[in-house]
């Protein structure tokens, strides 16, 4: 599936569950390329001393005669992977707000460091691509297919022909620690110092931060939460089975707004789309909201039915990234965020 009505759905509706069901993305190649060292430290100089190896999530082993240095990755893969030390020669994905700012899904990267290949759904400069000489490239994948998220249906053949190795990470159908310690596995075997200590400060508070969440869910057991997303004409209302972040979240406790399975049907089982209209079919204390830019933001949003809202009127709206960057540092202020919500809101439904 293409065209605009794919677009439109994977921004405006599979992106807000925060998967993509395989629409328009692609495996790219895997293939065998020589590389140099971009990491430091003991690990790194172990990895420079024999071949590179790395097996994905699909199952496929990625190799090269050194460790990767040109690597090319999904802009929250870059991300992750620059909390570790790890930086990325270029990127795809949205990386680049209109006003010239880091996009949410950048992190810390500097922006200005990094070749963009592309901003957009559908956008991949393969000419950019090749020039960098690239040695893996990286994303995630949501779906069991082994699709790599934003490399492009129709630039699948010539991305293959550059000829580098290639990386899957799945985001699909598990709960967030485990992409999160790939993530981590696949910074160590490219040169990252994963037992540093900044590494095992920022894996303890996350672990303090679950167990933040943990009690806050079982001190409010009937506070409800809903994770949405906005767009011109549809509210999202994603259900808590396939992304990563909310089925963590469910598994501490969290007490989620369900949509059934028929009404999330339409949208591959990752969420239900509603009207303006009927966007209060839902009770919800809490409302989480997608704030990636394909998503209008809460502040942005002038329906009067989401403005009436009791968890609106209550001022219990929090941001959710259904793409979290899979690393320590930035997981930790999601589960916070959360925790912090439930711990002070108000009983509104």
């Amino acid at each position: 599936m293409s065209n605009a009505r794919v677009t439109h759905l994977t921004r405006r509706g599979i992106l807000a569950a925060g998967g993509a069901l395989g629409l328009g993305a692609v495996l790219a190649a895997c293939g065998d390329d020589d590389a140099k060292s971009g990491g430091s430290g003991k690990e790194t100089a172990a990895a420079e001393s024999g071949p590179w190896s790395f097996k994905d999530d699909r199952g496929e082993t990625a190799k090269a005669d050194k460790i990767p240095a040109n690597i090319v990755a999904f802009v929250g893969v870059a991300a992750a992977l620059h909390d570790y030390g790890i930086e990325s020669k270029g990127v795809f994905g949205p990386t680049k707000t209109k006003d010239g700012k880091a996009d949410v899904q950048a992190g810390d990267m500097d922006i200005s460091k990094v070749t963009i290949l592309g901003n957009e759904w559908g956008q991949f400069n393969i000419e950019k691509y090749a020039a960098l000489a690239p040695d893996v490239l990286i994303s995630t994948m949501f779906d069991d297919a082994g699709t790599l998220w934003y490399v492009p249906e129709e630039s699948k053949k010539k991305i293959l022909a550059v000829g580098a190795p290639s990386v899957g990470i799945s985001v699909y159908d598990r709960q967030l620690t485990e992409p999160l310690q790939r993530m981590l596995e696949l910074a160590k075997s490219l040169g990252a110092d994963t037992t540093s200590s900044k590494v095992t400060a920022a894996k303890k508070a996350f672990e303090d931060a679950a167990a933040r969440l943990r009690a806050a869910t079982k001190a409010n057991p009937d506070i409800k939460v809903m994770a949405g997303s906005a767009s011109a004409d549809l509210f999202y209302v994603s259900g808590s089975n396939l992304s990563i972040d909310l089925e963590y979240f469910k598994a501490l406790g969290v007490n989620f707004v369900e949509p059934s399975e028929k009404s999330k049907a339409k949208g591959g089982g990752w969420y239900e789309s509603l009207s303006w209209e009927n966007v209060d079919k839902y009770d919800a204390d809490v409302i989480m909201m997608d704030n990636r830019t394909s998503a209008i933001q809460p502040a942005d949003i002038t329906e009067a039915t989401w403005k009436k809202l009791p968890a609106v009127k209550a001022g219990q709206v929090i941001a959710r990234n259904p793409e979290p960057i899979l690393s320590y540092d930035k997981c930790t202020p999601l589960l916070t965020s959360l925790a912090e919500a439930i711990e002070k809101a108000k009983k509104v439904s």
